[in-house]
């Protein structure tokens, strides 16, 4: 929900709302227009604003339309304090609300994620058990799968960041050098300075950092490197082609090994809240050691889906993998693509490959981040997630 300051005012919320810090269970978001429901979206990072209104979407209704010209006509910015020497693009720049008793001008935009996307499984999780490492630069956590490194655009709050900062009883919060997928587990890099997420980040750009995962998929794949072109657009799902394209980035990873394990039993599943996808439960899964040598966001999902190999668990790209399997010519950029006629039929089967796609998981995928390694300061740095989740027993599982 997006909206207009149209009087020169004061964001000030009545009553009170005890904060979530230190909470054992989830809070509840009360229902809009109560006053503990403005300081949750607050505290949760869920309001921003900008000095000048962006342009409507095209779906926008016509009242805001109205709006919008209204408070942007050049006769109206002109005599704003608050935008002199400011272009129109600078003036449009979305800031963060952290204080509700914020002034904001008249004029000031506000959006308001008034759903924020939530992590309950936060106030499940003994964090201290899942920090592998503690130093002077940085902490190493074994995150736990449904969770979020960094919080989302709507919910910095129900992070991995957070959770671990509190429970070491860090004065400072983390910082988050790198990612992993919100379904996947394992080794993430906290940082404690400016300092060292500069150094870390600058690190990874030159691949000095070395990372191995584990993948639990449907069928055995063979070692060795396997090459992949991500298309150029950032938005789920990732698609990837064999094929060379102009401004399609690299995407290669190295099967260091693949081992037949049990597949996950339906106990395990249930706990760990497993999506089969529609997949059938098999006698076997196969475990694959995994060097990622590009790090682009879901390639290993989408590469080893692409090859039939989809990763348990993985509602986004099984499902796709599954349609290609039983029709491989769906797929417009897989080996029995089809021949088009034009770039109109071109873009209609990339739009059906799009939606062979499903959502992205809630719960756990068969993905772990389970080894991390650098250099620095001439010292070398190793670490080791623990159990995967599907080779844990449910009773363990339950505990964690």
């Amino acid at each position: 929900m997006a909206g207009f300051c149209l009087a020169l005012c004061k964001m000030t919320l009545q009553g009170s709302s005890t904060s979530s810090r230190g909470k054992t269970r989830s809070p509840s978001i009360s229902s809009p227009g109560h006053s503990a429901s403005l300081l949750y979206l607050i505290e949760f990072g869920a309001v921003y604003y900008a000095l000048v209104a962006p342009q409507p979407p095209p779906y926008a209704a016509p009242e805001h339309v109205r709006i919008f010209r209204e408070v942007t006509k050049p006769s109206v910015l002109r005599h704003r304090a608050s935008i002199k020497g400011k272009t129109v693009r600078e003036a449009q720049k979305t800031f963060r609300v952290t204080d509700p008793n914020q002034r904001l001008e008249a004029g000031t935009y506000l959006r308001v994620h008034v759903h924020p996307k939530r992590f309950p499984r936060c106030y499940e999780i003994d964090w201290k058990s899942r920090v592998i490492a503690v130093t002077n630069n940085y902490v190493v956590l074994d995150k736990p799968a449904a969770t979020s490194v960094g919080g989302a655009t709507d919910n910095i709050e129900e992070s991995c960041v957070v959770f671990t900062s509190r429970a070491l009883g860090l004065q400072t919060p983390l910082m988050t050098t790198h990612q992993i997928d919100n379904c996947s587990e394992g080794c993430v890099v906290l940082s404690k300075t400016k300092e060292f997420c500069s150094v870390f980040h600058g690190m990874i750009r030159e691949k000095r950092v070395n990372k191995l995962y584990l993948a639990l998929t449907t069928a055995p794949v063979s070692t060795g490197i396997i090459t992949h072109y991500m298309r150029p657009i950032n938005r789920a799902p990732r698609l990837v082609s064999e094929d060379h394209s102009k401004g399609w980035h690299l995407c290669q990873m190295e099967i260091l090994d693949c081992k037949k394990v049990p597949w996950p039993s339906s106990l395990i599943r249930k706990v760990h809240k497993v999506d089969n996808c529609g997949w059938p439960q098999q006698e076997a899964a196969y475990e694959c050691k995994i060097n990622l040598l590009t790090g682009k966001t879901h390639q290993i999902r989408t590469q080893l889906a692409t090859i039939g190999t989809p990763i348990v668990g993985d509602s986004a790209y099984m499902t796709a993998a599954m349609a290609a399997i039983a029709n491989p010519s769906i797929n417009p950029f897989g080996r029995g693509r089809l021949n088009y006629d034009s770039e109109e039929e071109k873009a209609a089967a990339v739009e059906a490959w799009i939606s062979c796609h499903g959502k992205e998981p809630k719960s756990v995928i068969g993905l772990q981040a389970s080894e991390i390694s650098w250099d620095y300061e001439g010292e070398h740095h190793s670490y080791k997630a623990g159990v995967p989740w599907w080779r844990q027993d449910a009773v363990e599982s339950d505990l964690i």
